[in-house]
């Protein structure tokens, strides 16, 4: 028998159903009856509300009936599935946990579904238990113990704090050629040559190149990158010394920034970044010369993101180095074209985090709490 069932919304359901439609993170098929009850509150048809919501009138019917029956909750809830209870317990489940998180047995890296099966298995009354069973549980607590991640943990003090909104506050001001802010750093790069000739695209079937390679060395690339207007530079050394970095800034203050009065540099905490580094190559009548235009502001220890030429350097290596390039030349060629075209593209990095948002989504790490 064909029973229809009328929903009818008081206004504070629909107001909870509408601010449950209006955000926040939930399962899609709770929203889809959300908006399977407003609609049928507001008379729609059941043919219209499964063509505009692409759902089955069987779904239309379960949302009503189960409305009616019970309450709103009731509605958008899961209906309670047939199959097998839980093989594990809350408190197996608890214990389940605390394994995964503990240390591996010895002779093993990390712990693995089949380690923890076999662990539960000695802890528990279980005579057995599947792998499967073991994932499904984990999952639901979203823990891998088989996953580690390289974390950088800095140490986050009055210093670090102090650093972080000082570069912070130079990128937050407005651009003035006179003192522009101009982030540095270096990454190293391979330079890896071919044994074999690659094989070149076809219709219907990719190029290939041979997995044996031949390495020709390594060299350094120096970029710098003005904060403030779509500028950067890449510089190819063989190393990476202080006098390496002497030089460098001297390019900045004689040939990039003629006519600036002070440029500001943003850099790491790198033992050769520092002002003793022009002394220890050039005379000192030429070091002060420098240094008077020149004003370092160093980056917190393990904070290297706050440094935009990272970013910069992420791009470098994704737009024009993610291949074999055999020599320094060939090298200095491929980057030359790659920075001409970018600057001339005026791409720039759309930096939005400030001192307001440090303070606001880092409070936990101040050493002083904000009244």
């Amino acid at each position: 028998m064909n029973v229809r069932y009328r929903v009818e919304l008081s206004h504070a359901e629909r107001c909870e159903l509408t601010t449950l439609l209006s955000g926040g993170q939930h399962a899609a098929r709770k929203l889809k009856r959300a908006q399977i009850l407003l609609a049928a509150d507001a008379g729609t048809g059941d043919e219209h509300i499964a063509a505009t919501l692409m759902v089955s009138g069987s779904t239309i019917y379960r949302t009503k009936r189960r409305f009616v029956e019970a309450n709103l909750e009731g509605a958008l809830s899961e209906e309670p599935r047939p199959g097998a209870a839980c093989k594990l317990s809350g408190k197996e489940q608890a214990l389940l946990v605390a394994t995964a998180c503990s240390k591996p047995p010895a002779g093993r890296a990390r712990w693995t579904l089949e380690l923890l099966a076999g662990a539960l298995i000695k802890l528990t009354e279980h005579e057995g238990l599947s792998r499967e069973t073991v994932r499904r549980r984990l999952a639901e607590t979203d823990l891998k113990p088989w996953r580690r991640d390289m974390w950088c943990i800095p140490k986050v003090d009055g210093e670090y704090v102090a650093r972080m909104e000082d570069v912070l506050d130079l990128y937050a001001e407005a651009p003035d050629p006179s003192q522009p802010v101009v982030c540095f750093d270096e990454s190293p790069s391979q330079l890896i040559g071919e044994v074999r000739q690659p094989i070149p695209a076809k219709p219907g079937q990719p190029g290939r190149y041979d997995c044996e390679y031949r390495r020709n060395g390594t060299v350094n690339l120096f970029v710098f990158l003005d904060a403030h207007r779509p500028w950067r530079r890449v510089k190819v050394t063989d190393r990476r010394t202080s006098q390496d970095f002497a030089h460098c800034m001297r390019d900045l203050v004689d040939i990039h920034y003629p006519t600036a009065s002070v440029i500001r540099v943003v850099l790491d905490n790198l033992s050769t970044h520092s002002a003793g580094a022009l002394y220890d190559a050039f005379p000192a009548y030429e070091a002060h010369r420098l240094l008077k235009r020149l004003e370092f502001h160093h980056t917190p220890k393990h904070a290297s993101w706050l440094n935009r030429v990272e970013i910069e350097i992420g791009v470098l290596r994704s737009q024009c180095l993610d291949r074999r390039i055999a020599d320094k030349d060939q090298l200095i060629s491929e980057i030359a074209a790659w920075e001409q075209q970018r600057n001339a593209d005026r791409a720039q990095i759309n930096w939005r985090f400030t001192t307001g948002k440090a303070r606001e989504k880092l409070l936990r790490a101040y050493p002083v709490k904000e009244s």
